[in-house]
């Protein structure tokens, strides 16, 4: 398997984290791992963003990674920090390019046909499906994935404990991405920790 792959088998849940108070990035990520969620998905949509992946790197067990990386500049300065795969919610060929060169595991943000040809075009088979619940949803994911059959996909946007099992479900889904397991404000490890024990049991 391609590292994105074994990154994307390792749970059917990576958390999508916007995390405003680095103080907030330890309890939050030992309760995700000892919830049996791994992998970790880090925004760069705050200023405590690549401290919070620093600080998240030292937690036993997780592989932590970078989200909403938009250019070259952002995904060279997730990699300083540390991070271990790159997420974006699009694709551009600079971008493309840049992960590509890097030799970092890279899931790029995809909504249509013309996204993954430029994925495939870059050597990519791995993507995002992204915003999905308003992209089409499930239907949209299956009809794309059709003509792409090496295309796999983690389905992100609009996803929740209830409706997760129906994409993990469909063939080309591998994981999905979820922002309902850690609420805002000071984290509470046991209720975070029982949130992903539930989204962990999610592949059976």
């Amino acid at each position: 398997m391609k590292p994105i792959e074994t990154i994307m088998r390792t749970a059917p849940v990576i958390p999508v984290l916007v995390i405003e108070d680095v103080a907030h990035a330890l309890p939050i990520a030992r309760a995700l791992v000892a919830g049996g969620l791994r992998v970790l998905e880090v925004t760069m949509r705050t200023s405590a963003a690549l401290d919070v992946i620093r600080a998240m790197r030292s937690v036993p067990g997780a592989i932590v990674g970078a989200g909403t990386v938009l250019n070259p500049d952002d995904l060279k300065a997730a990699i300083d920090a540390g991070a271990e795969f790159i997420v974006s919610p699009g694709l551009t060929q600079k971008l493309g390019e840049a992960a590509v060169a890097a030799g970092i595991p890279f899931l790029p943000g995809t909504a249509n046909a013309a996204d993954i040809m430029l994925g495939l075009d870059l050597g990519l088979t791995h993507f995002k499906f992204f915003p999905a619940a308003t992209s089409g949803g499930l239907p949209a994911l299956k009809a794309l994935a059709a003509p792409f059959h090496m295309a796999k996909f983690c389905p992100t946007g609009g996803i929740n404990l209830a409706n997760a099992p129906e994409w993990l479900a469909a063939d080309p889904v591998l994981c999905v991405g979820g922002s309902w397991l850690v609420g805002k404000g000071t984290p509470d490890e046991a209720v975070i920790a029982s949130a992903a024990r539930d989204a962990a049991a999610l592949r059976g």
